[in-house]
Parts: C-alpha cells; sequence; structure tokens
C-alpha cells in the first residue's frame, strides 16, 4: 500500500536537493534575463511593440522552464544511487513506488516554483512597458506548468533505467519531437502512399502532442480560449504523466542496483 506519508517526505527531500543545483540557478537568472531583454527587442520596431515583448518572455519562459526540468531531473536517481543513499532509503518502510512517486512530485514543485518566478518577472515586465496582461496570459502560463509536469515525467522515466546523458537526450528528443507532432501528422496526411500516412497518424498518437498545451497564440493575441480547450488538455496531460509514471515504476521496481 502507498503511503502518502513517505512520498510527502521523500518530495521535501528533492526540493531541498533541488534548490542547491546551481544549474537550475544559473538557468533561472538567463530565463529573467531574456524577459527583461525583450523591453530591448521591442524597441528595435515601432510595430506591436508589446506582443513582441510578450512573445519573448513568454518564450523564454517555455524554453527554460523545459531546461530546468530537462537538466535538473535527470540526476533525480542517479545522483541517489552514485552516492549510495538509495541503498538507505529504501532499507526504511518506503517502497520503490513511493520513492519514485516522492522525488516526482518534488522536482514538479521545485519547477513550478520558478514558473512562478519566471511568470512574477514576466509580469513586472509587462506591467512596465505598458503590456496588456488578459487572462489568456494566464492560462498560457498554466498550461506551461502541466508541460512541464510532463516533461519531468519523461525525465523520471528515462532516469529510472539509464544514464543521466542518455536521459538527457532522450527528453530533450522526446520534447522536440512533441512539439513537432502534429507537423508530422499534417504532413503524412497529404502524402499519397497510405503506408506514410498509417505511420504518421501511429507517431502522432505515441508522441506527446505538446503543442496542446502552448497558448501563447491566444495569449499575444487576446484571442477566444474555450473552457472545453483547456479541460481537454489538463486531461490529457494528466493522462499521459500517470502512464509515463506507471511505466516508470514498473521499470524502476526490476532495476537492479548491486
Amino acid at each position: 500500500m502507498i503511503s502518502p506519508v513517505g512520498i510527502a517526505v521523500i518530495s521535501a527531500n528533492t526540493v531541498r536537493e533541488a534548490v542547491r543545483s546551481r544549474v537550475l540557478y544559473t538557468l533561472l537568472f538567463f530565463a529573467v534575463l531574456l524577459i527583461g531583454t525583450g523591453v530591448l527587442l521591442s524597441t528595435l520596431t515601432y510595430v506591436e511593440r508589446e506582443r513582441i515583448l510578450q512573445s519573448v518572455g513568454l518564450a523564454a519562459i517555455r524554453l527554460f522552464g523545459a531546461a530546468i526540468a530537462i537538466f535538473v531531473g535527470i540526476g533525480l536517481i542517479h545522483r541517489e544511487v552514485e552516492r549510495r543513499t538509495i541503498y538507505t532509503i529504501l532499507s526504511k518502510p518506503i517502497s520503490r513506488c513511493e520513492f519514485l512517486l516522492g522525488k516526482y512530485l518534488g522536482l514538479v514543485a521545485t519547477i513550478w516554483i520558478q514558473l512562478v518566478i519566471m511568470g512574477l518577472a514576466f509580469v513586472a515586465v509587462s506591467w512596465l512597458a505598458g503590456a496588456p496582461l488578459t487572462h489568456q496570459i494566464g492560462l498560457a502560463l498554466g498550461l506551461a506548468a502541466v508541460e512541464l509536469a510532463v516533461i519531468v515525467a519523461f525525465a523520471t522515466l528515462f532516469s529510472a533505467f539509464t544514464t543521466p546523458m542518455l536521459a538527457a537526450l532522450f527528453t530533450t528528443g522526446l520534447y522536440v519531437l512533441g512539439h513537432l507532432s502534429r507537423d508530422l501528422r499534417d504532413l503524412g496526411a497529404r502524402s499519397d502512399d497510405g503506408g506514410v500516412r498509417l505511420v504518421a497518424t501511429a507517431l502522432y498518437r505515441v508522441l506527446p502532442d505538446l503543442e496542446s498545451f502552448n497558448l501563447t497564440t491566444q495569449a499575444l493575441h487576446a484571442l477566444p480560449v474555450s473552457g472545453h480547450e483547456v479541460g481537454l488538455a489538463l486531461l490529457y496531460g494528466a493522462g499521459y504523466c500517470g502512464a509515463l509514471l506507471a511505466l516508470a515504476v514498473v521499470v524502476f521496481d526490476r532495476r537492479d542496483f548491486k
């Protein structure tokens, strides 16, 4: 039986470890710097300055948020194995499932804290520049948080059975493909070859559709966003995270640390 207390303890410890990471603060610094740089970039044109500023800011949040999730997340389990602290942890009344879920939730909490910091920097820069702050921007940031949770789930899965280098490569590759999966599907649909269409459709259904969480266009142009669209994105993200974590638990449970 899974103990919420055990998961909470591992999660809290993971947050404490993650906030000591120099990589985290380096990426966060450059993210905030790029958000502020949007003010300078927007002065290079007399047209749509506010949209350019906010476009740069949202892009920085999404890009650096993903970078933090990948490069901090890949060391989730490896550090415990390398320092042999995992033997001490698992010798206590904590199952491997609780350990893995605790690590995941702790990192997600850390990433969301960084997202809040980047979001506050974005709001401050937008307010100082006189750019509008619409509810669509809030929705865009909210779905960005769900996307980061999915990326962390991938990092957790790969770190459960492979090295940090390979985990980083696999997670980064799926992050890129996740934003291209719709384009691959559309390209396949235009093909005259039935086999190509079938493969393209299969790839789209297997690969994550990370564009489901991208509301940048709606945020920049204040376009209406339906509750149905947001709800489907939330369900999709929760389902994907659940499937990845279930697979990670199965793999991690069979891993031999000797």
